[in-house]
């Protein structure tokens, strides 16, 4: 019974003397800021998108290219890509605008044909190439892409 008895003393102890670990609620920020989560939140400012005439320069051997120009108003959709309004193989050149997938990799399908058109599996733009946008960064980041 003694020993019981002096184990949960010491656990106790333990507990009393050891610091927290883990943030006061007080001291938890979230990207909300200071609103409170019961409190319709503030709409945030819109980000502008960023342009660049030429693209932006990649920062690593394999990345798709960024997308230098507004996408707003452009949709994608099982029947219609908007985009390639200026960068399918009919229009590029006229458009000024550089081909998607400067090989056939965008016009190949899963067999190994090359298309007409943009292939099926490449058909949606966005899941790789991605708008850039002119907004404050929601985290500090320190990554320096290739020389």
């Amino acid at each position: 019974m003694k020993k019981i008895l002096m184990t949960m003393m010491a656990g106790a102890m333990a507990f009393l003397l050891v610091p927290p670990t883990t943030a006061d609620a007080g001291e938890v920020t979230s990207l909300r800021g200071g609103q409170a989560l019961d409190k319709e939140s503030v709409r945030p400012g819109r980000a502008r998108p960023e342009e660049a005439r030429g693209g932006f320069e990649r920062s690593f051997k394999e990345q798709p290219p960024m997308i230098p120009h507004d996408i707003s108003k452009d949709r994608i959709t099982l029947q219609n890509n908007s985009c390639l309004k200026c960068h399918s193989k009919d229009n590029y050149k006229e458009e000024d605008a550089p081909l998607a997938g400067k090989d056939d990799s965008h016009f190949t399908n899963r067999d190994g044909d090359v298309l007409d058109t943009v292939a099926q599996r490449r058909w949606f733009c966005n899941q790789c190439h991605a708008p850039q946008l002119s907004a404050r960064p929601l985290v500090r980041n320190e990554f320096e892409g290739r020389k």
